[in-house]
């Protein structure tokens, strides 16, 4: 929900963004600025809605069946556009109510609006349309994704004014926007998914969340009460343990899923796929604690090699077993 990345230089500037305060841009770098706003490198967490299309191939729709194909694609592709209008809304909602906690944070202090370059009135409307026309249009796609778009909303917007200074919840309403997104790709598409996958979600986004929690606090040191409060309640120690029994949970929970979910083929070749999950977890545990990249999964995501691979590998794993394998 909010976005960080690893810096040498921690040292704030007070004054000089002060300055930039006083001075907004306009024009055309006003739309790039609410552009970066928008934060577009996130909009890769909505892929989840995708999930829903490739696990239900194999029980409820043909995916030999171009037409069909085709239709669901395009429902899954404007539940990933919708979602990501909301999420950008929400993000510069986020930033607005953080503006001068943001002003002592070594990295976003750099954001449009935390260094003053970008007007709080233009961001606001921007907001204000987005999340509107997010909702109008989740309700016109479907009203089962129109009401997990109302849902969403308000969760983050929640998440952004009193949950993210609560310990433990914070991360778990991190958790629960991705939970949401899986099932607004579920009832996109009009189709039930296997209650294992909202669990391996749920612990997946439960992983990030703890990562980016001990990223901020590595990152920020001595400020990190100054930029958030709650990062007092947390250490190190603390983080590294939830961290590794969300991951064990993880790595079992999506093992007990390949073999015992229905609706998978049952000659249990969805096991093939559990060193993909495995290995994604090793590696990004490597990225967090060796390469300091915890505080941004998007940017692992986009950035990491062998991780983009192993995820291309599991989904392709995953399709293949699903549509070739699945009256086996």
């Amino acid at each position: 929900m909010d976005n960080l990345s690893s810096s040498p230089n921690l040292a704030i500037n007070t004054n000089t963004t002060a300055e930039a305060a006083a001075r907004p841009t306009s024009g055309i770098k006003s739309l790039r600025l609410l552009l970066t706003s928008l934060r577009p490198r996130q909009w890769s967490k909505n892929a989840i809605v995708f999930m829903a299309l490739v696990f239900s191939a194999n029980q409820y729709w043909n995916a030999f069946d171009i037409s069909e194909l085709g239709q669901r694609l395009a429902l899954s592709g404007a539940a990933f556009i919708l979602l990501c209008a909301l999420s950008s809304g929400e993000y510069i909602i986020n930033d607005l109510l953080d503006i001068q906690k943001d002003r002592e944070h070594p990295i976003k202090r750099n954001r449009p609006l935390a260094s003053g370059r970008l007007s709080p009135a233009l961001a606001l409307i921007a907001a204000v349309l987005l999340i509107a026309g997010g909702i109008a249009g989740s309700f016109a796609l479907n009203l089962y994704f129109g009401l997990v778009a109302v849902a969403y909303t308000a969760l983050v917007l929640s998440y952004s004014t009193f949950l993210k200074h609560i310990i433990i919840l914070d991360i778990f309403a991190i958790a629960a926007g991705f939970v949401l997104r899986a099932v607004g790709g579920a009832v996109a598409i009009s189709v039930p998914i296997s209650p294992w996958l909202y669990l391996c979600t749920a612990l997946g986004a439960l992983f990030l969340g703890i990562s980016k929690r001990r990223h901020e606090l590595l990152l920020l040191e001595g400020n990190a009460s100054k930029h958030r409060a709650i990062l007092e309640e947390y250490t190190t120690e603390f983080l590294d343990s939830m961290s590794t029994v969300v991951a064990s949970a993880l790595v079992v929970g999506y093992s007990l899923y390949t073999f015992t979910a229905q609706g998978l083929p049952s000659n249990h070749f969805m096991m093939l796929t559990i060193p993909f999950v495995l290995y994604g977890v090793l590696r990004y545990q490597y990225l967090v604690h060796v390469k300091k990249m915890g505080g941004s999964p998007e940017d692992a995501l986009l950035v990491d090699k062998p991780l983009i691979l192993d995820i291309l590998l599991w989904v392709l794993a995953s399709g293949v077993i699903l549509a070739v394998f699945r009256s086996y």
